[in-house]
């Protein structure tokens, strides 16, 4: 008999339409004082009828999953290149100190002096991260970057309320990452686009025109989302601070210069940084994430509570503080998450994190120099850790940078991210990180060589990719705006 293959993967439903009534475990009858659901659950979370569960073993769930398993790409199989993601390999020496019951069996409301490792923890992480960013204070409570973000501009709408300002705009360069609008408009700003000049970078005369005594802040990305780096910034940052406003620099593409560079030398006021993309943390799945923010000393009286500080005895929570925007979830943050990013910090010392830096910057470079002429560059400015070209080269032979990402997954590789930014159209954003080394770069490269020749060649062929996957092409946008949940009848 042949064996299934993956696509045929049938949902457990499907699989067990008879009604087998198997189980993966037996539990004894319940023999004590039973309470009706009716008489203490409100009728609305009550279900009229039994829910048709499938009746599955403990085998029929492993399999099946790790069939499911199969269907998906993973950071450990191979390069990521997704841009702006920075999608990095998670070392196994971060997951086992998180493993240890000392740290991951801790409750945030035990006393402080039966934690203090832990706090101590989380201590070492803010210097670490205060040294990185060569700022002055740190909160480790966001969840995740957006989360940072509104972190950041809600200290700088409570320090402008502390001067008697009532400002209004942010200001938010057209390369941003599409999270910075979003952070403005929640927290109560009305965020305003500044254009990018030719070279990929903010352009000065614009925001020198825009800066006016309603604007309340410059959310810059450093480098850009078109892997370019704000080759002005000390500048951007002194016209802002001349006109009263703060700077947020979105700290996503910090990988491109740890080890190089100290925002807070550049005029930042406020930094997120994200963990997963920085610090090798587990990225993506639902959570959980960390995006701690680093603050000048401008800020510094605002930061969220609780917070981590250091006495004579030891170590203990600061919960509450006037000057504080207070609290932005419960306790203290992504204790877990923390703890990795600190490992892997503590791991790769000053020298190795900068290193580790140089190395992604030197990889996006070679892609940028190996693809050069088979696919368009519309900045032609110094790359750093990631290169955006288009797929206008291709779009001649009617073959779209869709078509190249489901063909790149014949070749064995994870596509770049798409359509993004959207200043350039048909965009290819490509990141390799430093995660894989250099035999896995040029593997990627000759897999992109060889679709650019496709695609002029025999374009049919990429149009109607991927061919060797599980899962052939779907609708995407069919998909999303017309979902079908498939139900089974009962016999």
């Amino acid at each position: 008999m042949k064996r299934r293959a993956l696509r045929d993967e049938p949902l457990f439903f499907e699989r067990n339409p008879k009604r087998r009534r198997r189980q993966g475990i037996l539990l004894p009858a319940f023999d004590g004082p039973s309470t009706p659901p009716a008489s203490v659950l409100p009728a609305e979370v009550l279900l009229d009828d039994q829910p048709l569960w499938p009746d599955i073993s403990e085998m029929d769930l492993v399999t099946h999953f790790h069939r499911l398993s199969q269907l998906n790409y993973a950071v450990d199989e191979g390069l990521y290149p997704l841009g702006s993601c920075t999608m990095k390999y998670n070392p196994r020496i971060n997951e086992a100190v998180a493993g240890l019951s000392a740290f991951n069996a801790a409750h945030p409301l035990q006393p402080d002096h039966q934690v203090q490792g832990v706090l101590q923890v989380m201590w070492d992480l803010e210097e670490w991260l205060k040294a990185i960013t060569g700022m002055a204070g740190v909160t480790l409570q966001p969840a995740a970057g957006a989360h940072g973000e509104l972190a950041g501009i809600l200290m700088i709408r409570k320090a402008l309320k502390a001067r008697g300002e009532e400002r209004e705009v942010v200001l938010v360069p057209d390369s941003a990452h599409g999270t910075n609008p979003a952070t403005a408009a929640f927290a109560g700003f009305r965020a305003v686009e500044i254009a990018s000049g030719p070279d990929g970078a903010v352009d000065l005369e614009a925001l020198d025109a825009a800066m006016d005594e309603t604007v309340a802040a410059v959310m810059l990305t450093v480098p850009n989302t078109l892997g370019v780096f704000e080759h002005r910034i000390v500048e951007i940052a002194e016209l802002v601070h001349s006109r009263g406003g703060f700077v947020y620099m979105d700290g996503a593409n910090l990988n491109a210069f740890v080890g190089r560079a100290l925002p807070g030398l550049m005029g930042a006021d406020a930094m997120h940084i994200n963990l997963h993309k920085t610090f090798s943390t587990p990225h993506g799945g639902g959570g959980p994430g960390a995006g701690p923010v680093t603050v000048s000393e401008a800020l510094l009286p605002y930061l969220p509570v609780p917070r981590v500080v250091k006495t004579d005895d030891g170590f203990s929570m600061l919960w509450s503080d006037e000057n504080s925007i207070g609290s932005l979830r419960g306790f203290s943050g992504s204790f877990l998450i923390l703890l990795r990013a600190l490992v892997y910090m503590r791991g790769m010392g000053g020298d190795g994190l900068r290193e580790m830096s140089e190395t992604g910057v030197l990889f996006a470079n070679i892609i940028r120099k190996r693809l050069e002429g088979a696919y368009h560059l519309q900045y032609d400015t110094p790359t750093m850790h990631e290169v955006v070209f288009d797929d206008s080269v291709q779009v001649k032979h009617g073959v779209h940078n869709t078509d190249i990402a489901k063909r790149l997954l014949d070749y064995g590789f994870h596509p770049p991210t798409m359509s993004f930014p959207l200043v350039v159209h048909g965009a290819l954003m490509i990141e390799p990180t430093e995660s894989f080394g250099p035999e896995e770069i040029e593997a990627f490269c000759e897999a992109m060589l060889a679709i650019a020749k496709e695609a002029e060649e025999t374009p049919e062929l990429v149009r109607a990719a991927p061919h060797e996957t599980p899962v052939r092409r779907v609708d995407e946008v069919r998909a999303a705006r017309n979902l079908k949940v498939r139900f089974v009848e009962e016999d």
